[in-house]
């Protein structure tokens, strides 16, 4: 509804109509799609002509994603790189206890 009006009393008695805004909304995280926090409901314009500051929150992921799905990801990012390294470790020592004998046959053959 682009149209909507609104009466008002002028300082002289008149009755005048307004034509109103559309009401903006709240940018969403991108990810779970909850309201953003610390960020103004504007029309899509008016965003243009915000400073870069009032546009997003100072944190990794600002104005794009709320801070839950941050921590997230984060974590998830932590975990997969222990993971690599839990993996290469017990590769290491797997291959620590198949190559002894290895390398006694290795060196009799030289």
């Amino acid at each position: 509804n682009s149209n909507k009006c609104r009466t008002l009393r002028t300082p002289g008695g008149k009755l005048v109509l307004q034509v109103l805004k559309k009401k903006g909304k709240t940018p969403a995280c991108g990810d779970c799609g909850k309201k953003l926090i610390g960020l103004p409901a504007l029309r899509p314009i008016e965003y243009r002509r915000l400073k870069n500051r009032e546009r997003r929150v100072s944190r990794a992921y600002g104005g794009s994603r709320c801070g839950k799905c941050v921590r997230s990801r984060i974590v998830r990012a932590f975990l997969i790189e222990e993971q690599k390294i839990v993996k290469q470790v017990l590769a290491e020592k797997a291959a620590a206890l198949k190559d002894p004998s290895d390398r006694k046959r290795g060196k009799k053959a030289k």
